[in-house]
């Protein structure tokens, strides 16, 4: 059954202030700085979770600081982190982190890696970070009060079809042959400037579409308000707006049908259609 079935309450969500709003990219942002210390180092003592996923001292360093720093700040709110696990409380405020969203090209030296902040309310998530450590980006919304990359305003890109948008993804890998083939014969430019760079690519209007056919809560958390404030849109892969799905897909919003109808191609293809 989906994650999602919680319904929010009724009435209009509350916007967040842009001092709640400060507070979370700090956090996010300090956090990141702090992995910067392991990367690029070559003995990182990588060891591997029951997943198959990798994880390092930094990982665990990153969201243990997040962890105490919201202690210290919010101590009313949970956590819920990949690291250290927790809960999402559906009557209160949770923060989601993933204190190092891409470890494995982290521990590889790429440095399009992130640290994921996310502050949802009953009525889903209220505040979104990404911070890009390496690259010094940190990417904040809030719910009502924009999404910005430092003073400037970020704005999802006006192009309308799929033919010549950039399409972008973790890995190939998670994909049906027929999705695949359905985004390429539609003219996407595919790449694969994965994991939440590729949400910054479409929240700063660099890239028309993110598609994560396969992932976790924490990688996606901020996504949809940091989307909604963007002027995009963000769902699962079949359109459901929800970020607990363990999938999604952001775009500019013109071509999200378009991308969803794709990604349906291989249900079509399954059922002799």
């Amino acid at each position: 059954m989906s994650q999602g079935a919680d319904a929010p309450p009724r009435g209009d969500p509350p916007n967040a202030s842009e001092s709640l709003v400060g507070a979370v990219r700090d956090i996010a942002a300090a956090a990141g700085a702090l992995t910067l210390r392991w990367f690029g180092q070559r003995d990182l003592g990588v060891s591997w979770k029951r997943d198959g996923t990798e994880v390092t001292e930094a990982d665990r360093a990153a969201e243990r600081f997040v962890r105490e720093r919201i202690a210290q700040q919010f101590p009313g709110d949970a956590i819920f982190g990949e690291e250290e696990g927790g809960a999402v409380r559906p009557d209160g405020r949770t923060w989601i982190v993933d204190p190092i969203d891409g470890t494995r090209g982290f521990v590889r030296g790429v440095p399009l890696y992130a640290t994921l902040v996310a502050l949802v309310d009953p009525y889903g998530p209220l505040v979104g970070v990404i911070d890009l450590p390496a690259m010094g980006l940190t990417l904040a919304a809030g719910r009502g009060t924009g999404c910005w990359l430092g003073d400037h305003r970020c704005l999802v890109s006006d192009h309308p079809v799929l033919r010549g948008a950039m399409v972008n993804t973790s890995s190939y890998e998670t994909f049906e042959p027929e999705q695949f083939e359905a985004l390429r014969a539609g003219g996407a430019m595919m790449r694969t400037w994965g994991d939440a760079y590729g949400y910054f690519l479409v929240a700063t209007g660099q890239a028309e579409a993110m598609i994560d056919p396969v992932c976790e809560t924490w990688d996606l958390a901020p996504m949809p308000v940091i989307m909604s404030e963007a002027g995009g849109i963000f769902t699962d892969v079949e359109g459901r707006p929800e970020y607990r799905n363990r999938n999604g897909i952001a775009t500019n919003g013109l071509l999200h049908a378009t991308v969803v109808a794709a990604m349906e191609a291989h249900r079509g293809s399954a059922h002799g259609e």
